[in-house]
């Protein structure tokens, strides 16, 4: 028998015109992002499919449009299919989606979350100070000495652990820039920044996760549902404090999405379903467990053949 992971999509995976061609069929979509749009203010779904990209690519509008987009599609799996999986993990921004959908916050408190944790995303370090990168082809250690020997006085560190050989480094720009040609040097595939601003995953974060974790402790969380995978420590969460710390620290902390798939697998889990736009994630997951059955809801198609 199947046993089924769920997975939910973090920032990359956005782009204009996401799921327009689900919402023609499906009025929970729609629905969803009509809510998501009183709760905020202005018209969610008007951003996702008309712009322009760079409002949307602003990490505080990207989170609850991608929460949003992501619920939706499970709100449609549920009313469709009533699936069961065994286990739920997100990555990053996705990890919201992931207690939504489990049941440990209530969607109306998380958009206002995730858009106040973008906001504190992007005042935490000026325009320009910070930066991301992706460096392909070297192993953990060898991205770990990168950083170290790139770092001088800056903040420099692992970000995301992706999958095996894939990791993004965060940071200050200039760190990061020195690294990119470290990386190069020390025989790796690619490294090259990313085009997003925020260094997120490092300690350039903790002003950040310090605000978030005000607004985590005036919110009400409930024990999970369904088992949800946290991505500071690659661990089921099993209770309302860890949560609430969980969430804190993954903004200052690597995902660990390696271990996370790795624990799926662990798990007996053979099908793996992302759940939101894009399949960022799918690509990711087949390079880290080779026969995992993978399976996105990136457009009409995909979705449909899911429910069928």
């Amino acid at each position: 028998m199947t046993s089924l992971g769920i997975v939910f999509p973090g920032q990359g995976s956005q782009s204009l015109g996401m799921l327009a061609d689900i919402a023609e069929k499906y009025p929970e979509v729609k629905a969803t992002f009509a809510e998501a749009s009183m709760i905020l203010g202005f018209d969610l779904w008007k951003l996702t499919q008309e712009g322009p990209a760079e409002d949307l690519d602003k990490t505080i509008n990207t989170q609850p449009a991608l929460l949003t987009a992501s619920y939706a599609i499970w709100r449609i799996i549920q009313a469709k299919k009533h699936i069961q999986p065994a286990l739920f993990a997100g990555h990053s921004l996705g990890e919201y989606t992931a207690l939504v959908c489990a049941g440990a916050l209530k969607f109306s408190d998380t958009v206002k979350l995730v858009a106040s944790r973008g906001l504190y995303m992007q005042e935490a370090v000026p325009t320009g100070e910070g930066a991301l990168a992706a460096i392909v082809g070297l192993d953990n250690d060898t991205v770990k000495a990168v950083c170290a020997n790139a770092a001088l006085d800056d903040v420099l560190a692992p970000a995301n652990f992706n999958s095996p050989g894939q990791v993004v480094i965060a940071g200050h720009t200039a760190a990061v820039f020195r690294a990119i040609t470290l990386a190069k040097e020390a025989g790796a595939k690619l490294a090259k920044q990313l085009p997003v601003s925020v260094p997120s995953h490092c300690v350039l974060m903790k002003p950040a996760a310090e605000k978030l974790a005000n607004l985590l402790e005036a919110i009400e969380i409930q024990i999970p549902i369904l088992p949800v995978i946290n991505n500071a420590d690659a661990a089921i969460y099993d209770n309302v404090k860890s949560i609430r710390e969980g969430l804190t620290r993954q903004l200052f902390m690597p995902v660990r999405w390696v271990e996370i798939i790795q624990f799926f697998n662990n798990q007996h889990i053979d099908h793996i379903i992302e759940c939101g736009p894009g399949k960022v994630l799918s690509g990711l997951n087949k390079r880290i467990v080779a026969d995992l059955q993978l399976t996105n809801t990136s457009d009409l198609a995909n979705l449909q053949n899911l429910l069928a």
